[in-house]
């Protein structure tokens, strides 16, 4: 019987490491490129034909599907929780320099300009342009095809531009932006799994920050 426990332990076990150890995965005759700077998480799963390139965040959970299409996200880029990135056949997706793509977001087929942001839950659809330096608010759809000029803001179900950002707001955004191109490192350097401690310790220290939400800021 403890043979028996041993091994069945054992093969749970090694089946874990495998788990936690392989969120990238081929497809056909693609590969995943993933630069050594950046993170991808061990839940998240990269598949097929993704580039993924310098200094990347990948958060929990995020799908990349390369199966149909590629899949390219560029130098500082961050994809956060539960987002998925997909495609119809033959199509190509491409996050350009410094996109930050927020939790649970949804970009199919779209293409991201530089800089730009996309609000929490909201959908991107099929061949809709995402302007450089432009930010879609939170919960907003984007439908196919269409295409948000430089340094926009939209929102809504449809997204509609309601202001052009101002420098400011615009450098906001981008040092948000610089707390997730570190996060690949720190993930790196300090990101362990861990049993929970049974009670609050002494002297447990706090997080701070010197950003703020906008209209804090």
């Amino acid at each position: 019987m403890i043979k028996i426990y041993i091994f069945e332990y054992y093969l749970s076990f090694s089946m874990f490491v495998k788990n936690i150890n392989m969120p990238i995965y081929s497809f056909k005759e693609f590969i995943p490129v993933v630069d050594p700077s950046s993170f991808v998480h061990p839940t998240a799963t990269v598949i097929g034909n993704v580039i993924i390139g310098k200094k990347v965040y990948i958060g929990p959970n995020a799908v990349l599907r390369g199966d149909w299409g590629l899949i390219r996200v560029d130098n500082g880029s961050n994809i956060q929780e539960n987002c998925v990135i997909h495609m119809f056949p033959g199509t190509t997706v491409h996050l350009m320099e410094n996109s930050h793509v927020g939790h649970g977001a949804i970009i199919h087929g779209a293409r991201l300009g530089k800089n730009c942001l996309i609000g929490m839950n909201s959908v991107i659809m099929d061949d809709a342009q995402i302007g450089e330096n432009s930010i879609v608010g939170a919960l907003s759809l984007v439908k196919s095809n269409d295409i948000l000029p430089p340094n926009s803001l939209a929102v809504g179900n449809p997204a509609k531009v309601v202001k052009q950002l101002s420098e400011d707001q615009i450098n906001w955004k981008t040092k948000g932006t610089e707390y997730y191109q570190q996060l690949p490192q720190d993930c790196m350097n300090a990101l362990n799994e861990c049993k929970p401690l049974d009670s609050i310790e002494d002297n447990r220290p706090m997080q701070t920050s010197d950003y703020k939400t906008w209209k804090s800021s």
